[in-house]
């Protein structure tokens, strides 16, 4: 199996999520962040992007959850958020050739099943797990757990696949192997810190690290 994240390794989301990051803080009047800052934090719960980047209680926290979510429904017009290169080729292959694949993202339910149905990757997808599934998002192993209990797989049968040290600290302690993607949110380096035993420039090259 290969459990997948969305943002940041499926498709190019990072300038939609820090735009409606920025315009959040502005129209609630919170101190400044860079961009830079902003993209840190993505691949977390969103109340806890906001938590974390700023000096805020748990009421503004949900407050920045609300007026994120409209800003992001906003933005969102056909066109703007596009998959990656290789992509769709690649979970094609990698699903006539026998693999489970999963999506395990920090993403609202709502809208990640709506990029599913988008991008129509329905048929090569055995299942999504969102925010909105689980107590504990990344980098709990939560997630990948409720995958590997529903579909029957091994810890050690599967491989997390994601752009940020989130994803590879949830897959390590849910005992799997890692993949980080170096084109996504966070640097090899910081991949490479949080764990990933191995480490891509281009989703294509899953097919060799998998041997297919």
């Amino acid at each position: 199996m290969v459990i997948l994240d969305f943002d940041g390794t499926l498709a190019d989301t990072q300038p939609l999520i820090i735009d409606s990051m920025q315009s959040t803080i502005r129209e609630l009047q919170l101190p400044a962040r860079s961009d830079a800052e902003c993209r840190a934090m993505i691949g977390l719960p969103l109340k806890e992007c906001f938590m974390r980047l700023l000096p805020i209680d748990d009421v503004v926290g949900d407050r920045c959850v609300e007026v994120y979510r409209r800003i992001f429904d906003e933005k969102n017009h056909n066109g703007v958020v596009m998959l990656f290169s290789h992509v769709m080729e690649t979970l094609r292959e990698m699903h006539e050739r026998g693999l489970l694949l999963a999506i395990c993202s920090s993403r609202g339910r709502p809208t990640l099943e709506g990029f599913v149905r988008s991008f129509h990757l329905e048929s090569y997808v055995s299942m999504v797990v969102s925010a909105n599934d689980v107590q504990y998002g990344k980098p709990h192993p939560e997630p990948v757990r409720l995958i590997l209990q529903k579909l029957a797989v091994a810890a050690d049968e599967a491989m997390v696949v994601g752009d940020a040290s989130y994803d590879i600290l949830m897959g390590c302690a849910a005992g799997c192997r890692t993949c980080g993607v170096t084109y996504g949110n966070q640097s090899a380096a910081e991949l490479k810190a949080a764990g990933a035993e191995l480490l891509i420039d281009d989703f294509a090259e899953l097919t060799r690290i998998l041997g297919l």
